[in-house]
């Protein structure tokens, strides 16, 4: 796709060539959407496609494909269910962004009616949850079928499914109930709901959910209804599709009918009439989005006079007289309940802020970090404000700050601890030797005597990028560490030992078995010999990562010589402190930490009782003439499956390459797993050599493992 180039400045070529990905890159996330019930991108991306796509077709509608997705609504349904016919589409809506675009929608319907003299237009404005639509056909007031929007002209068969949520009644009450009526409005699932099942989950050792919404769509989507039953799903009434009669003249009008006969309807739900007022109800609902207790992403607005609505009618995929005002994705308010403080695996102290659950980007928020003390100082925020949150990236959540016209009277600052309160040793803020100010960060000097400091570095022991044992993650660590059965990593490897002497063996505990047992020693024992950058990383010495890891494994290329060289610097060796300092990209910082680490004499009986188990491979790199990709510089990307991502760059380095996470030019070998997108693109572009995986083990001349 090109750069974003001014859709003005587009050529027909250009334009017809864009379409065509847009088409294709829309259509993989309406899948991932609509039938996978599993986004890919946020909603706020997903709607930036769809902007360009329809404002491409508006400069060049002869170009308007027959697979464009502004024919299309939803996704064809999924196996599974048998399919039903809507009789009146399931249509999706037109979006607005700002201000001005709903300033547009009012001005398209005063100039679409302005031969009707003296008429004044209102509309209705609802909250636009978000959940999963569904379609209810109502035969004499009774509940006969239910069916998803699936591609907009067909979708699922789920009645027994909607048969067990409350919020839809089996018959409806009242004496203006037409002979046939199809509800239509949309499933979800509280916020409420949605922690109480995450932790009935996690209790059971079950893998969690990320948001509700997606819970949700997965729920009323199984084929054993008793399953959807158990997930006290909801439901808000809002529209309509085929029926014998209307209960009223305005939208308004049937909403309240749906209410009469025993639906649940939106309280939020208000007429309004002109921009300002629509401006500031979509405002009001937007505060309030904290405390809903349930998700939404904008407020649609809709012609409330039937007539009308009638007469504006529909474009290819939705109607005219209705538009959805989004909220940005990427941003929300709600309450900050509390600061806590959490440990981490190098005593640095961690204010948290725990906050009233609120969906941001589509995932569900509860925690954010506060960073430290001076952070929350600059940023002011005191317990119990309505604070501004974000997720950077999309991915990690951050309070921006206080809404102060919203500070209740009863809020506090927060004082921040000077002792550290898992284990009570001091909490210092180090001098920066080169700045001779004092560390943004707090830490606990408890060392290994500090529970949470020990219990952490096991976790990184443990972890994917390092020692990545099977079965033992972070819970089980946790759990081990409170049973005494491992308090340091070299307990890991005795572990299968002294079960064998226990009367307590770890087979007869709850959640365990002898098929696990068996399974997590073998494990364990395939971690005997790890790779030498793995195991100084999994070591968690402060300000040695990964990359830092692989540099010191590549330069010494055995444990016992790093080793050596950090202890000889640190007993005031020259030479060996030059050889720590002589490696492009390691600078005093860390070689003051590495040399700290191992001056430690806790420290080094933890590792004289590690290095009597376990014995690190020594790192090897292929020379030009031993590795085909020697000098060469390599991108991965896509969703690898036979090796994750760590696997790849470390194999790859250790074969003489340079992995790089963008692509240019310079760019050697693109080596693409299933799901490949801008990236293999910009690669075919460039002219860059592309391969997928096997491609890239019969290039090395290794076979996966």
């Amino acid at each position: 796709m090109s750069e974003q180039k001014a859709v003005a400045d587009l050529t027909p070529d250009e334009a017809a060539q864009e379409l065509a990905v847009l088409a294709t890159e829309i259509a993989k996330h309406d899948a991932a959407y609509h039938q996978n019930d599993a986004p890919i991108v946020s909603d706020a991306e997903y709607d930036q496609l769809r902007k360009r796509n329809e404002a491409i077709e508006a400069a060049f509608p002869s170009l308007i494909r027959d697979d464009s997705p502004t024919k299309r609504v939803g996704f064809a349904i999924a196996d599974g269910f048998k399919k039903v016919q809507h009789r009146v589409p399931m249509l999706s809506l037109g979006n607005a962004f700002s201000d001005d675009d709903l300033a547009d929608f009012v001005d398209r319907a005063q100039r679409f009616f302005s031969k009707d003299a003296g008429l004044e237009l209102a509309f209705t404005a609802e909250p636009k949850i978000d959940g999963l639509s569904a379609s209810l056909r109502y035969e004499n007031g009774v509940f006969v079928q239910g069916a998803t929007r699936g591609d907009g002209a067909e979708g699922e068969d789920i009645t027994e499914n909607l048969k067990t949520i409350k919020d839809i009644p089996q018959k409806l009450v009242g004496d203006d109930v037409p002979e046939v009526f199809e509800v239509r409005g949309e499933v979800y699932m509280s916020h409420a709901d949605f922690e109480a099942l995450n932790a009935s989950l996690e209790a059971e050792g079950k893998q969690t959910y990320v948001n509700p919404r997606n819970t949700a769509a997965g729920s009323l989507r199984q084929l054993d209804p008793n399953i959807t039953a158990k997930r006290n799903l909801r439901f808000f009434a809002y529209a309509w599709g085929d029926n014998s009669a209307l209960p009223g003249e305005t939208q308004m009008d049937v909403v309240d009918a749906f209410a009469r006969w025993g639906f649940k309807t939106n309280p939020l739900m208000k007429r309004v009439s002109t921009v300002e007022e629509m401006v500031t109800h979509h405002t009001l609902i937007g505060e309030q989005r904290a405390e809903l207790g349930y998700d939404i992403d904008g407020v649609v607005f809709k012609l409330d006079r039937l007539d009308l609505q009638a007469r504006w009618g529909f474009v290819a995929r939705a109607p005219r007289w209705a538009i959805a005002f989004k909220f940005p994705a990427e941003k929300a308010t709600t309450i900050l309940e509390d600061i806590e403080i959490q440990v981490g695996r190098t005593g640095a102290l961690t204010p948290v802020a725990k906050l009233k659950p609120v969906t941001v980007g589509g995932v569900v928020v509860s925690n954010a970090t506060l960073h430290n003390e001076d952070e929350i100082e600059r940023k002011g925020v005191m317990i119990g404000d309505t604070v501004t949150i974000q997720r950077a990236g999309d991915v990690i959540p951050q309070v921006l700050g206080p809404v102060l016209e919203k500070r209740p009277s009863d809020a506090r600052a927060f004082v921040f601890p000077t002792h550290c309160p898992i284990c009570n040793s001091p909490a210092e803020r180090e001098i920066n030797e080169k700045t001779g100010k004092l560390d943004a960060v707090r830490r606990c000097t408890g060392e290994l005597i500090c529970p949470e400091q020990a219990v952490n570095q096991l976790k990184h022991f443990v972890s994917r990028d390092a020692l990545d044992i099977d079965g033992l993650g972070s819970k089980q660590v946790a759990a081990f560490y409170d049973e005494g059965r491992i308090k340091f990593a070299a307990d890991i490897f005795t572990l299968k030992e002294r079960d064998a002497e226990s009367f307590k063996k770890l087979k007869d505990q709850e959640g365990w078995g002898s098929t696990s047992v068996r399974k997590l020693f073998d494990a364990i024992d395939d971690r005997r010999s790890p790779e030498l950058d793995k195991f100084i990383f999994a070591l968690g010495i402060r300000h040695v990562g990964s990359t830092t890891a692989a540099m010191f494994a590549k330069n010494f290329g055995r444990f016992e010589t790093w080793m050596q060289a950090c202890v000889d610097a640190g007993n005031g060796d020259a030479a060996a402190r030059e050889s720590l300092l002589a490696i492009d990209g390691i600078g005093e910082t860390v070689v003051q930490s590495v040399v700290g680490f191992f001056a430690n004499e806790q420290n080094r009986e933890a590792i004289d009782a590690l290095l009597a188990q376990v014995k690190p491979q020594t790192y090897e790199v292929a020379s030009a003439d031993e590795s085909p990709v020697a000098g060469k510089t390599v991108v991965f990307t896509g969703s690898l499956e036979q090796m994750s991502r760590s696997e790849a760059k470390a194999m790859a380095e250790r074969l003489g390459a340079k992995v790089s996470g963008s692509v240019s030019s310079k760019t050697d070998l693109l080596v693409a797993g299933p799901g490949a997108g801008s990236k293999l693109k910009k690669a075919q572009d460039l002219g860059v050599e592309t391969t997928d995986e096997n491609g890239w083990f019969e290039l090395i001349g290794q076979s996966p493992s």
